[in-house]
This record gives C-alpha cells, structure tokens and sequence, in this order.
C-alpha cells in the first residue's frame, strides 16, 4: 500500500455518535459553514430558529465535547462584544474505503471533510470474503495508527513484521474516531449491510460484511454502494438540487440526489444504472443479460473506442434524464478520468440531441465531471458517518 497525505494527530474527543439531537446537529452544519472566522450565538439563534437559551445550552455541550470552541469576539450594535465559536475539525474523524472490484483505496477525514490521510493498493474481490475482510481491516488499522496514533499503530506494525501473533488494535481507544463506510459495487442492502450478487462476483450474495468488519474493527460501520456514497459525498461538499452521478470504473453505476438527499429507493436498490437493456440481444453482460449499457461500454474501452464508450454512456443518461428530469449529470471513476474531455463530451452532445428533438435546445441538462477525482468514492464513504453528524441527509 502507498500511503499519502498523513497529517497530525486528533484531539482526545468524546462518543459523537452520541451526537443525535436534531438542532445540535443545525448548530453544527452553521459552525462548519461558518469556517475559521466562526459565528455567533445570536447568529445561531436567528438562523436555526431556536431560542437563545436553547442555543447556549447546545453550544456549551459542544464546547463540553470538544466540538466547538470560541473564535475571538466580534463587536456588536450595542453592549458588550460578541463571542463568535467555531468548528473544531480534528475533534472527530472518519475512515473512508473504496473497495473496488481489483484495488481497495482508503482515506481519513476530518469534520470539514479534508482528507488527513491516505492509502491505496491491490485488491482481489474474488479472493474471498474472508481473505477481502482481512485485507480491508488490516489497511483500515494501519492507515487510523499512522494518522490518529494509539495502539493501531503498534499493533499494525506487530502484523508486518510477523515477529508475533497478530494483536487487535483497539479503534474504539482513538477518541476522534466516529466510525467507518466502505463503498463498494452494489446490487447490496444499505440497511442491514449485507452485499447481494455483485456483479462478476456471485459469491458474495447474502454476505454480512457491515456486521464481520464491525466484529473485526470494534468500531461503527456502514455499507453503502460506491455510486451512493459519491453522490453524498457530492451533495455534502454543496452540490445542490437533483443530480445524477455515473461512475465509470470497473463497471458503471448511478448515485441519485433527489431535492439535495441520496435517493436509494425501497429496496435500497435504486441506482443499477449500467443494467438497463439498451440493445436487445446485444452482448452478454455479467449480470446475465444482454444489451445492458454496461456491458456495451465496458466492450468500447477495451478496444480503446473511447468515443464510442461515451456515446452509450449518453444514450443510458439520456434515459435517466427522461425519467427522472434531473438537473445536472456528473461524471466519474477510473474509466472517466482517462478521458474526461471525452466523455464529458459525448454524453453531452447526446443530451444536447435529445434537448434538440424536445424543440428545447437550449435546455440540455449540463455535463462535466465530478470534483474529488479517483478518491471520490472513499471520501462519500467517510460522509456515511459525518453527514448525520450535520443533519445533512441519513448517510
């Protein structure tokens, strides 16, 4: 594994999941907007709606916690100056990780959401789950050792070395931890953490892997797919509206946001975006249809028909568009950054068609990529814990 970025180390905190309070969770949100120069109580009450009094309560049980802390004092229209508070980012963290059909990428953000730390390497989806939760809990204890301290990193270091058996770091000991979300393909169950049949990887069907990196890790953990946990990531970092985000990696997927919240659906399987039959028997796809946009893009970029590739893409978003008359498409994934001018393009001279044949052509939906690159998908995943943290949708 290639590690990256490791900065400091976080403040002893105290258990933020505990943090459930619908109007903490309001001042929070207005304490991060807020940035370094901080925001006031009066502020605070004028823009949540809550009384004054109810505000000096949350905001001194936040300062309690470690989560906020004064800013300097800003003067006022009468009366003695203001004191303005602020967000203390590194009184918490989250583990982000990416678990992708062959390479497993994994990142440590603060309560801004800036990426701390980072690692990336090999990974085997067909090993086993076995072999997979072994893997990922290892890097996950390595990588919280290196940037939050404590004893993963000793107990990190026992396992590479091989010198003795193997002891298990304590995560729960490091106070900023909040917890960890892995992204990884879907079809899976978001609620209770449980992966279906994954694409190219049928064995997994029905594998508990929330519960056994929970069991391993001693820590919160939730599961969502990579397409969701960019699409949060997204609307976290101020991507606004209903917006659709199609990756493009070692297969193709949709994250939803629906009026600024993650659409997951009843079943928790809304997105399955690269599995909508556009040609009827076309290809065989590894689902087990065939003419799915998947299969028919994935077969374009292993000839290195890029354009092609992006063509597909854009006859599956303009479905999308369609049906659900979304505001703005988003891009990315390995496949994507390879050639992002490319595909950026031929997806939107396909939805500039469609505009064009609907007599409204200056009202094609707008295309570009998605900000955060290849690391897109692990920072969502580290929002599956902050995000409620902040009431900014259910994570």
């Amino acid at each position: 594994m290639t590690v990256s970025g490791v900065t400091g180390r976080g403040t002893a905190g105290a258990n933020l999941l505990a943090l459930r309070s619908h109007n903490a969770a309001l001042v929070l949100d207005l304490l991060r907007g807020a940035g370094a120069e901080g925001i006031s109580r009066l502020e605070l009450a004028e823009r949540t709606g809550l009384t004054p009094q109810a505000v000096s309560k949350i905001t001194a049980r936040l300062r309690q916690q470690g989560l906020a802390a004064e800013a300097g004092r800003r003067a006022s229209t009468g009366g003695k100056p203001r004191t303005v508070l602020r967000l203390v980012p590194e009184a918490g963290h989250a583990v982000g990780v990416h678990v992708d059909r062959d390479e497993l990428r994994l990142v440590v953000v603060d309560l801004n959401g800036t990426v701390t730390g980072e690692r990336r390497g090999p990974l085997n989806l067909g090993a086993g789950a076995e072999s997979v939760v072994a893997t990922v809990a290892r890097e996950v204890e390595g990588l919280v050792g290196e940037v939050l301290g404590g004893g993963a990193a000793e107990a990190a270091l026992t396992a590479a070395e091989g010198t003795r058996p193997r002891l298990s770091p304590r995560l729960s000991d490091v106070g900023t931890l909040v917890g960890v979300g892995v992204a990884l393909p879907g079809p899976l169950d978001h609620r209770c953490g449980v992966l279906h049949r994954v694409t190219g990887f049928p064995e997994w069907d029905g594998f508990p892997l929330r519960d056994a990196l929970a069991r391993r890790l001693g820590v919160p953990v939730v599961v969502d797919k990579d397409t969701n946990a960019a699409a949060l990531g997204l609307a976290v970092a101020g991507e606004g509206g209903s917006f659709a985000y199609l990756h493009l990696g070692t297969g193709l997927g949709a994250g939803l946001v629906i009026g600024g919240s993650v659409h997951r659906g009843a079943r928790t399987g809304a997105g399955e975006f690269g599995h909508q039959v556009i040609q009827l028997d076309g290809p065989l796809c590894g689902c087990g249809d065939r003419g799915c946009v998947e299969a028919l893009c994935l077969a374009a970029v292993g000839r290195g028909e890029f354009a092609e590739a992006a063509r597909v893409l854009g006859a599956g978003a303009a479905n999308l568009v369609g049906l659900l008359d979304i505001e703005l498409v988003l891009l990315g994934g390995r496949t994507v950054a390879a050639a992002p001018e490319v595909f950026v393009t031929g997806v939107a001279d396909v939805l500039a068609a469609r505009a064009r044949r609907e007599g409204a052509p200056g009202d094609a939906v707008p295309v570009r990529t998605a900000p955060g690159g290849e690391r897109g998908v692990a920072e969502g995943a580290a929002q599956l814990l902050l995000a409620p943290m902040f009431g900014r949708g259910d994570g």
